[in-house]
């Protein structure tokens, strides 16, 4: 698949409103670029693709609003929007805050937002320089899953 197959093919899935097949996004994944540290920086709004892992009716349900990277060394993965729309930076939820590193993924190496206080790492490639594709990974996760998919774009 070429990249514009790629992000034809993502537009499609982010506009499913049922079940979306892990694999199909797996193959989406695969054709996109790596992304840099630098070049994630900013404020970034998030959604998750029903795969039907259950990480994402929890998020649906808390609040979750995105993510947050204001350096390499102070990431804020769990941006929440308050009863009153105000965001704020959930430590409680994300067990602390994070951190970006360039991290070796399915062969490829590409920003990737380690959590503080758990064992769980967010892989990032682009789907355009204002649209991510994540994936959620961590201790205890096999190489073929099951993962959280999630993308994020640019505020």
């Amino acid at each position: 698949m070429d990249i514009d197959e790629a992000r034809s093919r993502f537009a499609r899935l982010r506009s499913r409103s049922d079940l979306v097949p892990a694999d199909e996004l797996d193959a989406v994944w695969a054709a996109l670029p790596t992304v840099r540290v630098e070049e994630i920086l900013g404020a970034w709004q998030g959604s998750g693709f029903d795969t039907g892992h259950p990480l994402h009716q929890r998020l649906e349900t808390s609040g979750w609003y995105g993510k947050t990277f204001l350096a390499a060394d102070d990431a804020k993965p769990m941006i929440m929007r308050a009863q009153d729309g105000r965001l704020y930076s959930d430590t409680a939820l994300g067990k602390g805050e994070a951190s970006l590193w360039m991290v070796e993924f399915r062969g490829e190496v590409t920003a990737t937002m380690v959590y503080d206080g758990q064992p769980v790492l967010d892989h990032f490639k682009a789907v355009d320089d204002r649209t991510l594709l994540g994936i959620m990974n961590g201790k205890g996760i096999r190489a073929e899953g099951p993962f959280f998919y999630f993308l994020l774009d640019r505020v």
